[in-house]
């Protein structure tokens, strides 16, 4: 398999005719996801159109749409690399992702769409007093976003990196700033329509692409699934231990409960994450939201054991050694080098051609699922926040939609100035940050209200900023800011007194210990008198149009 190696320089860069096949490509992606967009804009009559798409996407349609929001570059490229580097640890991370739709499907999606109307807010000011119930909803959704941003980010300048040879920190924020741009661009443009065509494209893109690599990657090994596990363990130099529990987390105490921490992150973060809870939104009824929820579930389920053959193909096809291209860019570059690799190898023109290929479609990954996150931050802020907390007057819903366009640019830039320093981490990694700040604040919060008759305005408020600031405290003292060395955000300084890399452990708890304390120490009881009602437009699906109006 020595052929199949590729070297830590990476020969497409200097190859003029790949380095225009990959343009082309990437170019033929940007032009007909803004040709979608451009597409969807003038079907933009209303704010529902903008925020929910009309409500007018089938259970089949938004399941699509789902997995495609769902399948970013952490779990394209980042999950990949993390099986390629540290074996079965890494695989822990496709394993959290996808039962984590368990929780989203039993606990969420159907009463969350029967008891809103287009963002999460909405659900919890039904019953709340509005202004300080929309302001923390508001606040932990842009944030959440902000964090899931990042790694999407990060991923777009190690693939644009890999595939023109760019190797300098100024340049790779070059193509940060640059995918910013676009996904603004979506955002203003299409709303809801636009990045939900967006998204179905790109998932089915995307399952095409993997489903080839899969393909190929067994072929290398006649299908034979322990010569590729067992080839994988002898080429990453560590033997059997990569196959075993214990090469990434699990070395001491600290490390096994580093792994509880990101398990409970992965597992409940899901059913917290603004931009995919907006989704079941955009379907006419509960049982298109239910059928959205499953037809998500198998995408995902089939993609996420896809990732096994990704991960250890790669660790058993490429060079993964400390210096090499794939450890050097923390496993994001792993997907597709080993694209090239079963292609027919560097500087071949099948592994041209099929590194340029996944490439593509992971940029179109990149770009749908920063435009959805970015709408969902914008949504939040023009329609929680600004409608119905600043503005003094009801605005009209052209002067709305104005100030969600606005806060897509203000959003889009404050995740580009933090993707910059923050391109030295695993974006798989960076996401489970995401979800663990999700279920920390929103989840508690959610659950609360659909489930718990005394839940009040003080006790939302209380678990949404206690589990959101403990969550950012932890995160910012841990070894993921500083004290980590080169792996850590901020080099040559060292201020973490928290010892773990993720924070869930701590905070999930946290999120609903102030909310159990909020409600109880809050006088309000205003919000009981209206649990019934939540519970019957819950179950039934009743009057849900109008659950925000009030």
């Amino acid at each position: 398999m020595n052929h199949l190696l590729v070297p830590l320089a990476i020969p497409l860069a200097t190859e003029p005719g790949n380095r225009t096949l990959t343009i082309s490509l990437f170019t033929a992606v940007v032009a007909v996801t803004l040709y979608i967009t451009w597409w969807a804009s003038r079907q933009n009559k209303t704010a529902a159109d903008y925020y929910a798409g009309g409500r007018s996407f089938s259970g089949a349609q938004n399941g699509l749409a789902v997995a495609g929001d769902y399948m970013s570059a952490a779990s394209f490229l980042g999950i990949s690399g993390q099986i390629a580097l540290y074996g079965y640890d890494g695989f822990l991370y496709s394993i959290g992702f996808l039962v984590a739709w368990l929780v989203a499907l039993l606990l969420v999606a159907e009463l969350l769409r029967n008891s809103g109307r287009f963002t999460m807010a909405d659900q919890l000011a039904f019953r709340m007093k509005q202004r300080p119930v929309r302001t923390a909803a508001a606040t932990s959704t842009i944030v959440v976003s902000i964090f899931y941003l990042l790694a999407q980010m990060v991923g777009a300048g190690s693939l644009v990196g890999l595939l023109l040879g760019v190797k300098s920190e100024g340049l790779k924020a070059a193509v940060i700033v640059l995918v910013g741009a676009l996904m603004i661009v979506y955002v203003t443009i299409g709303g809801m329509k636009g990045t939900t065509w967006v998204q179905i494209v790109k998932a089915v893109l995307l399952m095409a692409g993997t489903v080839v690599i899969t393909f190929l990657v067994l072929l290398k090994f006649n299908f034979n699934l322990s010569d590729l596990l067992g080839s994988a363990a002898a080429k990453s130099g560590k033997g059997e231990g990569f196959l075993q529990p214990g090469l990434l987390y699990g070395k001491d105490l600290t490390g096994q409960i580093d792994f509880l921490s990101l398990g409970l992150a992965l597992v409940l973060g899901t059913a917290g994450l603004p931009h995919i809870l907006i989704r079941f939104y955009t379907v006419p009824d509960s049982r298109s939201a239910r059928r959205s929820v499953q037809w998500a579930i198998g995408l995902i389920g089939a993609f996420y054991l896809m990732t096994l053959a990704l991960g250890f193909g790669a660790a058993a096809l490429l060079d993964t050694a400390k210096g090499s291209a794939v450890e050097t860019s923390k496993g994001n570059v792993a997907s597709p080098l080993l694209a090239e690799a079963v292609g027919g190898g560097a500087g071949s023109t099948g592994g041209a051609i099929l590194l340029a290929l996944i490439a593509a479609v992971a940029f179109a990954t990149i770009l749908a699922v920063v435009a959805g996150l970015t709408l969902t931050s914008a949504s939040s802020f023009a329609h929680d926040l600004y409608a119905n907390v600043i503005s003094k007057t009801k605005p009209t819903e052209k002067q709305e939609l104005r100030v969600a366009r606005f806060a897509a640019i203000g959003i889009g830039a404050v995740a580009i100035g933090l993707a910059i320093p923050a391109q030295k981490l695993n974006i798989a990694f960076l996401v489970a940050l995401a979800f663990a700040v999700a279920a920390s604040a929103n989840l508690p919060a959610l659950l609360f209200n659909l489930f718990w008759k005394r839940f009040n305005t003080s006790g939302a408020v209380w678990s949404i900023y206690g589990g959101l600031s403990s969550a950012v405290v932890l995160v910012v003292f841990s070894p993921v800011v500083s004290g980590n060395g080169d792996k850590s955000m901020i080099t040559g300084a060292d201020f973490h007194w928290f010892p773990l890399s993720n924070p869930g452990i701590v905070s999930i708890p946290l999120g609903f210990l102030f909310g159990v304390l909020g409600t109880y120490l809050g006088r309000d009881k205003s919000s009981e008198t209206r649990y019934s009602e939540l519970s019957v437009r819950a179950l039934t699906g009743a009057g849900a149009e109008g659950a925000a109006k009030h």
